[in-house]
C-alpha cells in the first residue's frame, strides 16, 4: 500500500516543501501514487527513522536477572517491539562475543545469531548484527570470521574490557563481583579464568589483525571501542578500523574527527548530562563537531530523548541534531538509502510530537509501511475516538 502523509512538519535533509510526504513502493516519492492511503500528520514532526548502530539493551530481554537466560527468540521479538516503539527503524544489536561464560559467551552469541537468522524476516525494525568481539576471546576468532559472511553484512567492533581488569584503579577492576555474577562464576573462579587468559596476551595482536583484514575483505563496517587517546586511534586506523566508538577522551575523538572519521558517542550521555563512567561528555562534543553519531548504547529510548533535548537547546541546527541519530549512523554503517527525506530514499519515518525538551513517538513507518502507531485514528477512514 502507498501512503501520503499530510499536515506534518518535515525535519531532515531533503525534506520536501509543504506539508505532504509521499511513500510509494516502499520509498519516498516526489509525486505520490493515485489512491494512496492518507495519514493525518497534523501537529507532528515527520523525520527520518532513527538509526541505532550500537545497542545492547536487548540483553535485559535475554537475561533480566543475573544467571537467568530466556529463549533468544522471545528476547528478540520483544526487542523488535521496543525498538519500533522508540522510533528506531534500523538497529544493530551489539552481540558481545567474550571470553566470559554466561550472557556474553560465544555459546550465547551462537544462539542469538541462530535466532536472528530464523526470525529476521518477521521483524518490523531492520534489525542487524554488530559482532562486539572482545579481543581476548581468542577461541572465538574462527566463528567471528565466519559470521562476517552473513547477510546483511554484520559490523564488527573491537573491544578490550580485559586489560583494565588488572589495574586496581579502573572501574572494571572494581566491578569484578558484578562481572563474576554475570558469568555465573564465583569471584575466585573469575580471577583464575582471567589469569589463564593473561598468559595468552601474545596472541591478541595477530587475532585483531586477522579479523580486521577479514572484515575489510567482507566489506563489514569496523569500529574501535573505548579508544583512550590519539595514539590508539592511529593504531586502529592503520588496521583499517575507521569508526571510533565511544572514545574515552576528547583527544581520541578529535583525532578521529580531524581525519574525517566517524565518532560515535552514547545518547544516554546526552540525556543524563554526562557520561556515567566519567568519559567524554557527548553534548559539548557534538556542538564542537566531535560527534558524528549517537547510539542507544544500553537504553533504547535514549536516541530520541537526546535529539529532543538538543533540539530544545537550540545550539545546533535542527538538521544537524537529527543527523546524529539518523544520517550520521547511516553514513557510519555504509547505508546510503536512509537517513533523509529525499525522493528515492527508503520510507523509514518517525512521526513525533515535540514538547520542549521531550518528544513522544506517535507513528513509525518502516519500508514505506506503518510499523507502529499510537493514534490509529490518524489513518483516513479509521474511527475517531470519542
Amino acid at each position: 500500500m502507498d501512503w501520503t502523509l499530510r499536515g506534518g512538519a518535515p525535519l531532515g535533509p531533503g525534506a520536501p516543501a509543504g506539508d505532504l510526504l509521499h511513500l510509494t513502493g516502499g520509498r519516498i516519492d516526489a509525486r505520490g501514487a493515485e489512491g494512496a492511503q492518507v495519514f493525518d500528520a497534523s501537529g507532528l514532526t515527520v523525520a527520518p527513522g532513527l538509526i541505532d548502530l550500537h545497542g545492547d539493551g536487548f540483553e535485559r530481554n535475554l537475561s533480566p536477572r543475573p544467571g537467568v537466560l530466556f529463549d533468544p527468540e522471545i528476547a528478540l521479538a520483544e526487542t523488535d517491539r521496543q525498538l519500533t516503539a522508540n522510533g528506531i527503524t534500523t538497529a544493530w544489536l551489539a552481540v558481545t562475543i567474550s571470553w566470559e561464560p554466561g550472557l556474553r559467551s560465544l555459546d550465547t552469541a551462537r544462539r542469538l545469531v541462530e535466532a536472528w537468522t530464523r526470525l529476521r524476516g518477521a521483524f518490523a525494525c531492520d534489525m542487524r548484527l554488530q559482532l562486539r568481539w572482545e579481543v581476548y576471546a581468542l577461541d572465538a576468532v574462527e566463528q567471528v570470521e565466519a559470521w562476517l559472511a552473513l547477510e546483511p553484512r554484520p559490523a564488527i567492533a573491537f573491544n578490550d574490557h580485559f586489560t583494565g581488569l588488572f589495574d586496581p584503579t579502573t572501574r572494571m577492576a572494581k566491578s569484578l563481583d558484578k562481572y563474576a555474577a554475570r558469568s555465573g562464576l564465583s569471584v575466585e573462579a573469575y580471577r583464575e579464568m582471567i589469569g589463564r587468559l593473561a598468559a595468552r596476551r601474545d596472541e591478541v595482536a595477530p587475532a585483531i589483525a586477522r579479523l580486521a583484514a577479514a572484515a575489510a575483505r567482507a566489506g563489514a563496517p569496523r569500529l574501535a571501542h573505548d579508544e583512550p587517546d590519539a595514539a590508539t586511534r592511529r593504531a586502529n586506523r592503520a588496521l583499517g578500523i575507521d569508526v571510533s566508538e565511544f572514545p574515552l577522551s576528547r583527544e581520541a575523538a578529535a583525532a578521529a574527527a580531524e581525519a574525517g572519521e566517524v565518532v560515535v558517542l552514547g545518547a544516554p550521555n546526552v540525556v543524563r548530562g554526562g557520561s556515567h563512567i566519567g568519559a567524554l561528555d557527548a553534548e559539548p562534543a557534538a556542538a564542537e563537531g566531535l560527534c558524528t553519531a549517537l547510539a542507544s548504547d544500553y537504553y533504547y529510548p535514549a536516541p530520541l530523548a537526546a535529539a529532543a533535548r538538543l533540539l530544545a537547546r537550540g545550539d545546533m541546527a535542527p538538521e544537524a541534531v537529527w543527523g546524529l541519530v539518523s544520517a550520521g549512523p547511516a553514513r557510519a554503517m555504509g547505508l546510503r538509502d536512509r537517513g533523509a527525506l529525499a525522493p528515492g530514499m527508503r520510507g523509514d519515518l518517525v512521526l513525533i510530537r515535540r514538547d520542549g525538551p521531550r518528544a513522544r513517538v506517535v507513528a513509525v513507518f518502516v519500508g514505506g509501511a506503518p510499523a507502529w502507531c499510537a493514534e490509529p485514528w490518524r489513518i483516513a477512514g479509521a474511527t475517531v475516538p470519542a
